[in-house]
């Protein structure tokens, strides 16, 4: 077979029906919000995701949608963790695009891998290393970065252990989504979020987001919905950009664009947070560069109302999460908290959705309702911790997504 034929062939392996997105992270740029992502030159990025679903072929999803200029990757390599969890096993398999080993992805776009005959596991995890043999000072990333990673001087793309000279990574770099062709017709649940979804005040490194204790619990159940991707980003809105593109402005790419795509759960709540947010010394510098304009509750719920529009084009089932307390903050006011109740009394009563997550009902505490349960927040009356993710995850009714 030539080249060209060979060529020819991977795409259209590529156009195969049934791949299913198994996890993703929304690509921002390296802006104030994100810290400490500095260029890469001859270094190996090293990272660690734990997939949902599992399947039989892989595909990589990469992302330079805010670089300013091309980027050339000389190889790129997945593995399965090894039993470490900090190491690959074995070499690994070797990743091409269009045939070729080494691309170079414009700048402004994403590419998408051939696929990698790699039977992948559900809730395992893949080590996915990226070669960068040039300078590139404009790294898309994802900001919250609850996964593994590490910078490596050199090509270590098929070294199966992590060099003494590896170096922390900052933020997720450059990946964007894991996809996997399943054994069985499967679909996926993605979610559009902030910095709940995106798990702030879970353990690193450990899996304990809510979205990822979902995929566990749908792991073992005998339906097709098994990928769960959380597509939040820590400070997200859903009509001001700010920490990331608004929520309405990023949801055909990270939503829509997901294949397999079962459902969608809405779980935004900064809007009226930021809106009603109190002008003090400690919020002021935050409220500057993110803050935006300020929106009522109707404003919101025009929102919601547009994203379930939205994606029923597309055919699939929407749900929405109520708004969870956040007194004893630093951003809360009385008035913030009355319109975060009306928003939530809309949601549960609208008929607008084909589920609710009350996630309000499961964190508050009994003997303040503004305020989340002391057991189950990081710290900062805000963000959960691990249990509190965890009592999100198994207050959900999973025959929403049967």
């Amino acid at each position: 077979m030539t080249d060209s034929n060979n060529i020819a062939s991977r795409i259209a392996s590529a156009d195969t029906p049934g791949w299913v997105r198994t996890w993703g992270a929304s690509p921002q740029a390296p802006d104030s919000s994100v810290s400490g992502v500095e260029p890469f030159e001859d270094a190996t990025l090293r990272q660690i995701v734990r997939v949902s679903g599992g399947g039989s072929r892989v595909r990589i999803r990469l992302s330079n949608e805010y670089g300013t200029a091309p980027v050339t990757l000389g190889a790129v390599r997945v593995a399965l963790t090894g039993a470490d969890h900090l190491s690959q096993d074995g070499r690994g398999h070797a990743v091409t695009f269009s045939g070729r080993s080494a691309v170079t992805i414009p700048a402004g776009a994403p590419i998408l891998s051939d696929p990698i005959d790699l039977l992948l596991p559900s809730l395992s995890q893949l080590v996915i290393s990226l070669y960068l043999p040039g300078r590139v000072d404009v790294i898309t990333c994802h900001g919250t970065f609850h996964a593994l990673g590490w910078s490596i001087p050199g090509d270590e793309t098929a070294s199966s252990s992590l060099p003494a000279d590896a170096a922390p990574l900052p933020a997720q770099a450059f990946i964007s989504a894991v996809e996997v062709l399943p054994d069985r017709p499967a679909n996926a649940i993605a979610v559009l979020g902030d910095s709940r979804v995106d798990g702030i005040g879970s353990t690193p490194g450990a899996d304990r987001r809510w979205t990822d204790v979902l995929a566990e619990r749908l792991v073992g159940r005998d339906t097709t919905t098994r990928h769960v991707i959380s597509q939040g980003i820590g400070g997200n809105r859903l009509l001001n950009d700010g920490i990331g593109a608004s929520a309405l402005a990023r949801f055909d790419r990270d939503i829509l664009a997901t294949p397999g795509l079962g459902h969608v759960v809405i779980a935004v709540g900064n809007d009226l947070v930021f809106s009603f947010a109190p002008d003090t010394e400690e919020t002021a510098g935050f409220l500057a560069m993110f803050g935006g304009e300020p929106v009522t509750v109707d404003d919101v719920i025009a929102a919601h109302i547009q994203v379930a529009a939205r994606a029923r084009v597309r055919g699939v089932k929407v749900h929405a999460a109520t708004i969870a307390p956040y007194g004893g903050s630093e951003m809360y006011t009385a008035e913030g908290d009355k319109a975060r109740e009306q928003l939530n009394a809309w949601i549960r009563t609208s008929g607008v959705f084909d589920g609710v997550l009350d996630f309000d009902a499961v964190w508050r505490d009994p003997a303040d309702s503004s305020r989340i349960r002391g057991d189950l927040h990081m710290g900062d009356h805000l963000h959960g911790n691990d249990a509190g993710y965890d009592a999100l995850a198994r207050s959900i009714d999973l025959s929403l997504f049967d």
